[in-house]
């Protein structure tokens, strides 16, 4: 038989694919872990199938003479190894057979296939999460960080749709094929790779591969300081649109390579507060708020972290965990500091948008900024996010759902992003729609509190209350008692004749903000419930005077809808710039 030649850089045998260019061993589509000494025996056995590879000829190809180890235990080492990821048995073997004191002979017959080109320009595209090879758990926070500022890079891309975090990190140590990945995310494309971080310095390995065809296209080695790792991962991003023939703008391609150097303490910093502000949870925010400020402490000119700051403030308020009056300042502060060090920063201008709508109803500032953001930043399913809130609210529906179909083709697993999907169908009173979304949302997810209140309230709407006072209860056992859920139980007692329960649950609020903050657009939205309607516009008036983030919503909110002939609450509407 004719040798292999090595520069064949796809070889198949049986079920397994092996890439010599990205030192990839495939079962099935699905990538086997092999170390790169074991890989490059397999390389050699493969070159010469069905021929004998003597000891001395692997000794001299891949153990050269100055390398200081002891060549038969490496050997013998690397095969059982090798025989390990293959499903292999010295005894009984398929694939490697063992000529005592001679050598090793491959048995399967080998194909070779020479990469292929793309037959079209690639429009989408997903980042796998990078594999961290220090073998320390510490350490995936910093492998996940590398995924995610590489998403962030492409995203910039217009011509480009680019899966977003939340999405594929649900395939981290999946075993799952590329090829299913694809169809999952409906992508074209799929990036993967590995990160170490040795000291102060990073070393990521990166490969392409054609969804469509599962073939690897390009594959790419890179070691740098810490510091310039910003860099890399735009010299990344631009190295990949080349290959998938992705047309940058002029202003793409500045922004990607205005990329700065970065402190290395401040960017592992900034990696952590990410880390915890993507839990969404109350503590994870707090967290990710505290990280971010030891960030700025280490370079106060690193603007990301300034938008990190904000997005912590914005998201305090927004759930009302904070008093809207001491946060949405601070969170304006930080976006717009971010904004004078880099204008060019996308994300801050949607966290700015965020605090025009939900603070200072500023609505043609917003839009300014989310326009803004979307020349900078097309692939944020964030902002497509704030821009059907802002639609939301001034009862644009269909505009907003345009912008939600949008957030799910770039986020399609995101909790966040499907149950703000629900919420949007909620407003629009479109039902069945909303009740069929946050029921996906549970399937994902059953622990998220948001898809919970969001079926609760199409119940309501539906007048099952059995199945609504149920999600109230999961709502406040998962959120801990959380004011809005406890309000959201209190309207539904009220509405289905239990009003004594529902008095008392708006007793306990009431005390509670004697204590802490708790947002008066629950209580006003449970007197509603309670048919109450002089005290249901008092608190609306209050949750307008304390600018609660959620007092924009009145206007969409189907809880209210026995207030629109109320002049008070036209009045409200008015003074919140939701009506003429």
């Amino acid at each position: 038989m004719d040798p292999v030649s090595r520069s064949s850089q796809r070889m198949r045998f049986g079920a397994f694919d092996v890439d010599a260019h990205s030192g990839e061993l495939r079962k099935n589509g699905r990538k086997i872990k092999l170390q790169d000494q074991p890989f490059q025996v397999l390389l050699l056995l493969l070159e010469h199938s069905g021929e004998v590879v003597t000891r001395e000829e692997l000794r001299q190809k891949l153990w050269p003479e100055d390398t200081f180890v002891d060549f038969d235990v490496g050997l013998n080492s690397a095969v059982k190894k090798l025989r390990e990821a293959l499903g292999d048995s010295a005894d009984s073997p398929r694939f490697i057979e063992t000529l005592p004191r001679r050598g090793y002979r491959f048995l399967l017959s080998v194909e070779t296939a020479e990469p292929r080109a793309f037959g079209a320009p690639v429009k989408s595209i997903a980042v796998l999460p990078l594999e961290n090879l220090s073998g320390e758990a510490s350490q995936e926070y910093f492998a996940d960080g590398m995924t995610d500022a590489l998403i962030t890079s492409l995203a910039q891309i217009s011509a480009l749709r680019v899966i977003s975090r939340t999405s594929v990190m649900r395939y981290k140590g999946a075993r799952t094929a590329l090829p299913e990945i694809a169809r999952e995310l409906n992508v074209e494309a799929v990036v993967e790779g590995t990160v170490l971080r040795v000291g102060e310095r990073v070393r990521i390995h990166a490969q392409l591969i054609d969804a469509r065809t599962d073939t690897h296209l390009w594959a790419e080695k890179y070691e740098r300081p810490l510091g310039d790792i910003l860099v890399l991962q735009s010299e990344l991003a631009q190295a990949i649109a080349a290959e998938i023939r992705v047309r940058l703008t002029p202003q793409e391609q500045a922004r990607l390579a205005g990329a700065r150097l970065v402190d290395p303490k401040a960017y592992d910093t900034y990696l952590m507060g990410r880390l915890h502000w993507n839990r969404r949870t109350r503590e994870g925010i707090e967290k990710g708020l505290q990280y971010f400020r030891k960030s700025l402490e280490r370079d106060p000119s690193y603007a990301q972290a300034y938008a990190g700051v904000a997005d912590c403030y914005n998201m305090l308020a927004y759930w009302g965990w904070d008093a809207p009056g001491e946060v949405f300042p601070a969170a304006k502060d930080a976006a717009l500091r971010a904004l004078e060090i880099e204008e060019t920063l996308g994300e801050a201008h949607t966290t700015l948008a965020w605090v025009l709508i939900l603070y200072e109803w500023d609505w043609e500032g917003a839009a300014r900024e989310l326009k803004r953001a979307l020349q900078l930043n097309p692939g944020y399913p964030t902002t497509h996010q704030c821009y059907g809130h802002y639609y939301a609210y001034l009862g644009r529906h269909k505009e907003a759902q345009a912008c939600v179909t949008r957030t799910l083709e770039l986020d399609p697993l995101s909790l966040i992003m499907n149950s703000n999907a629900a919420f949007m169908h909620y407003y629009a009173q479109q039902f069945q729609w909303a009740r069929e979304q946050a029921e996906k949302t549970v399937e994902i997810e059953e622990s998220f509190t948001p898809s919970h209140l969001c079926l609760g309230w199409v119940h309501e709407q539906a007048g099952r209350v059995d199945k609504a006072v149920g999600e109230f209860d999961r709502a406040i056992a998962l959120s801990g008692g959380s004011p809005l859920s406890r309000a959201a139980l209190g309207r539904m007692l009220a509405m289905s004749g239990r009003c004594t329960e529902a008095h008392d649950i708006a007793d306990e609020l009431e005390e509670l903000r004697g204590k802490r903050y708790v947002s008066a657009y629950y209580l006003a939205f449970l007197y509603a419930g309670l048919r109450e309607t002089d005290k249901a516009l008092c608190w609306l008036e209050k949750a307008r005077e304390e600018r609660s983030a959620w007092a924009v919503m009145m206007k969409v909110d189907p809880k209210f809808a026995e207030l629109h002939g109320e002049p008070r609450f036209h009045e409200l509407l008015r003074r919140i710039g939701l009506e003429g």
